[in-house]
């Protein structure tokens, strides 16, 4: 047995079971979801940072729209305020690292 004790994609269970093994599953409440996302959150992103790859942003992506609706985050609303803070603030394209101010 190994043991997992984290939040995995919905047809996970099922991909277990065709390969003639069992995944013992719960569902968690909306207090325990909320964290596990977080979790799952901090383990893609540092997934990605270990082997950076365009299927390792989209594992972040698929956790951040989760998190959007599990919060009750309206996408659209999202994207216009990374929008707004973008044309406020600018983006990242320039690759401009500040070492201090004075």
């Amino acid at each position: 047995m190994v043991i997992h004790n984290k939040l995995v994609r919905d047809f996970i269970p099922a991909i277990i079971a065709r390969s003639g093994r069992t995944a013992r599953t719960r569902t968690l409440n909306e207090e325990e979801y909320l964290r596990c996302l977080e979790d799952k959150l901090q383990e893609e992103t540092k997934e990605y940072l270990s082997a950076p790859c365009m299927e390792e942003i989209a594992d972040i992506l698929e956790v951040i729209e989760a998190i959007c609706a599990a919060r009750n985050y309206d996408m659209p609303q999202l994207l216009s305020i990374k929008s707004k803070k973008r044309s406020e603030r600018g983006g990242f394209a320039d690759r401009i690292y500040l070492e201090s101010v004075d």
